[in-house]
């Protein structure tokens, strides 16, 4: 189906995508260059209700819903991934869990500045020995009183240096794998919460990706989010939403690809006449705007699933799967189309074919997506085997 977008939406879309080409993209050349954290990207989404969109009104959120929520995360990765990555682990992951799962003085505390953007999010599972496999986590979290004490590492945060609230998962219970999981609020001055190394990056330069480290760090049991064992719940649902943003991410990217090639083939001369009159760029034009639009259908279709309330675990993989392998072939596409020209950092199609790499990898890899689909399939044929399916 195509999506009919309402008037709050578009005029959503219109709000941020102005913001975003005369904001946004004005400064994404440089930071890229020197890694420089988008902070007054972020300060001015704070502003716009950027930070907290699908927090309600009474969270000093902007109660958007999701639809509207991936269309701006579409039009800020359009000019700046780095910035892109942080609006989206701060809306999708942090603020959505904590409306989740969060209590009501929690919310009250964490919720609202976040929403604001007074503080950005992070959100720490990934460990050093434990990325795909978050089972085996061997970061762990004792109960001592009215405290529980973290020990343990955390490996690729985004916005682990800059985030002033970070979502930990530590086992509590090792002898309950998945279910002994548990999941905590960690304010960035806790003594024994450590920022470690910043890993130097081939792309998404200006966000920083660092390594945690908790030594000792005595946590109130009253920051514990949910309930003990409710960590690895938590984790998964969020990642589901998250998904739908690596695919607003991945389109943001494809289409500012896209355009950037568009425009170079109308410009450029060769053979006494424009590149876009040959027919073999012409055709390659044509497979990427299909594929952006693909991937368009899929990750609207994702995000209304999840505003009706239905189960849309499977279509948000599926729309990360196809959306990020597609801004790979799209971006690869558009450095090819622009020849020699497209290997220099005169032209923005080096960084946007360095930024879509990781889109592949991050928030569970192709390889995770593909095991997620497969396991609903082959779930329901063994349903209609056994009879139970309706």
């Amino acid at each position: 189906m195509t999506f009919k977008l309402t008037d709050e939406q578009l005029m959503i879309q219109s709000m941020v995508r102005e913001f975003s080409r005369k904001v946004v993209a004005t400064t994404a050349m440089e930071r890229d260059k020197t890694k420089a954290f988008p902070k007054e990207n972020l300060d001015q989404m704070g502003e716009l209700g950027l930070l907290g969109m699908m927090v309600p009104l009474e969270y000093d959120g902007s109660d958007a819903d999701t639809v509207s929520y991936v269309l701006a995360l579409s039009e800020i990765a359009y000019s700046c991934a780095s910035t892109a990555v942080v609006m989206s682990v701060h809306n999708s992951i942090v603020c959505e869990s904590l409306l989740r799962s969060g209590t009501e003085q929690q919310k009250q505390k964490y919720l609202k500045p976040l929403a604001r953007g007074d503080m950005i999010g992070a959100f720490a599972l990934t460990e050093p020995h434990a990325g795909s496999d978050p089972v085996s986590q061997s970061t762990t979290a004792v109960r001592e009183g009215d405290h529980f004490v973290l020990n343990g590492t955390k490996r690729f945060i985004t916005s682990g240096k800059n985030a002033g609230l970070v979502i930990v998962t530590a086992k509590t219970d090792e002898s309950q794998r998945h279910q002994g999981i548990s999941a905590f609020l960690v304010e960035k001055e806790t003594p024994g919460f450590i920022v470690g190394r910043l890993e130097d990056k081939m792309g998404l330069c200006a966000s920083d990706t660092a390594d945690l480290i908790f030594e000792d760090c005595r946590i109130p049991v009253a920051n514990m989010l949910g309930n003990e064992g409710d960590g690895f719940k938590i984790s998964m649902t969020a990642l589901d939403g998250g998904r739908i943003g690596i695919a607003a991410q991945s389109l943001g990217v494809a289409q500012a690809a896209f355009d950037a090639s568009v425009k170079y083939a109308k410009d450029r001369e060769q053979f006494g006449q424009k590149i876009s009159k040959f027919q073999g760029l012409r055709w390659i034009l044509a497979d990427m705007a299909t594929e952006i639009e693909a991937a368009r259908q899929l990750m609207l279709s994702a995000a209304a699933m999840k505003d009706r309330g239905e189960n849309y675990t499977l279509q948000a993989s599926m729309a990360k799967l196809f959306a990020s392998e597609m801004v790979n072939r799209i971006t690869a596409k558009a450095l090819q189309m622009h020849g020699g020209y497209g290997f220099t950092k005169d032209y923005p199609v080096e960084r946007y074919y360095r930024d879509a790499r990781v889109f592949t990898i991050y928030e569970g890899t192709s390889e995770i997506q593909r095991v997620v689909i497969s396991n609903h399939i082959l779930r329901d044929k063994r349903r209609l085997r056994s009879g139970t399916a309706r």
